[in-house]
């Protein structure tokens, strides 16, 4: 959707922004740009509609070099949400949210659809809203009102410059759910600045850390935590490890009571379930019921992780689900060492006194 080629921003006063970015931003994906102040985030985004001219590079979006676009249209077609909020003062909710339509010319009624449209998305309700001025509604109603008016005219790309973070932490972390909720809605390709690590992993699809001016390293939030490519992206992270991600290949036993060998089958009491059956090479056969094996058809990945795991669990009586890989068993994950290790992460519940 959007792909910066070689791209380097350097200012007359000789401060050198953006150096040699090399970047893609998938079509429907919200994509966070982060890093400390003056690592050149907010430059990059504004030179995505133009706000700013490159240096040297090209950035194309859905396969056309920007600077081959009508600036009007490729204005109009890339929302944009700032931190000041920007709201004439003198208009009416209604009236903010109707100034690219109306520049669109696009006819009242379709554009009166449109605001009440918007407005009912972003829990504002038209009857009582729409006729308001911007200083008869919250900051954090004023910004879902910023939001909207970026959308009016229906842009394929959203660009959104740290929109929050003038905002108390109540309505930040409210607005950080509504604009994933939205996105899942809508399905714009969303570009969003911001300086704030818990901001980026609430939000980003895919997470793009730049340091003076250079991308440090690019990925989903998993990435990042799991897999940083230096010391300088694990201390601006972190400590942001999620449980829930974890892959069951960590947690799983490999030697759990509930695996078998075919061979061993007749030695054991047949009360113990659920009892995995394994052959040559540790080849899964399946479940043994009674004195017979028959098919076992939820089984988890090792890559798979806590969360859908826990899913799976809830599709069935089991208390523990065998652990495949390329049809070979090698491992179970049960309910017991799923709470075992919340507690080895989180430390043991402290019981209150009576």
């Amino acid at each position: 959707m959007i792909k910066f080629k070689n791209i380097t921003k350097h200012f007359a006063d000789g401060t050198k922004a953006v150096h040699e970015f090399n970047l893609k931003i998938n079509q429907g994906e919200l994509f966070v740009l982060i890093g400390p102040s003056g690592c050149g985030k907010t430059t990059t985004l504004k030179m995505i509609n133009r706000l700013i001219e490159p240096t040297n590079g090209q950035i194309f979006i859905e396969g056309k070099d920007i600077r081959d676009w009508n600036t009007q249209a490729l204005r109009w077609n890339t929302g944009y949400v700032l931190q000041q909020i920007a709201l004439f003062p003198t208009m009416t909710i209604e009236e903010n949210v109707s100034v690219v339509p109306d520049m669109k010319k696009w006819g009242k009624q379709k554009t009166k659809k449109r605001v009440d449209e918007l407005l009912d998305m972003v829990s504002l309700d038209p009857s009582l809203y729409k006729n308001r001025k911007p200083t008869e509604l919250s900051g954090g109603q004023q910004q879902r009102v910023g939001v909207v008016r970026a959308l009016a005219a229906d842009p394929d790309i959203l660009l959104m410059d740290e929109p929050f973070s003038a905002l108390d932490p109540l309505t930040r972390e409210q607005l950080q759910k509504d604009i994933r909720k939205l996105q899942t809605d809508i399905q714009k390709t969303i570009v969003f600045v911001t300086h704030d690590i818990d901001e980026a992993f609430a939000l980003g699809d895919r997470i793009c850390l730049m340091n003076e001016g250079k991308i440090v390293q690019a990925g989903t939030p998993r990435e990042l935590t799991r897999q940083p490519a230096n010391t300088f992206v694990k201390e601006f992270i972190g400590d942001k490890k999620n449980e829930w991600e974890t892959p069951v290949s960590e947690i799983m036993d490999p030697h759990s009571e509930f695996i078998a060998s075919l061979d061993s089958l007749n030695e054991l009491p047949l009360y113990t379930a659920p009892l995995y059956i394994f052959g040559a090479n540790h080849q899964f056969l399946g479940r043994r019921q009674g004195k017979e094996i028959v098919d076992h058809d939820i089984s988890i990945s090792p890559e798979t992780m806590l969360q859908e795991a826990v899913y799976d669990f809830e599709k069935t009586d089991a208390d523990a689900l065998p652990v495949i890989k390329e049809g070979k068993l090698i491992g179970v994950l049960s309910y017991k060492d799923i709470v075992r290790y919340l507690k080895d992460v989180n430390g043991p519940l402290e019981r209150e006194s009576m």
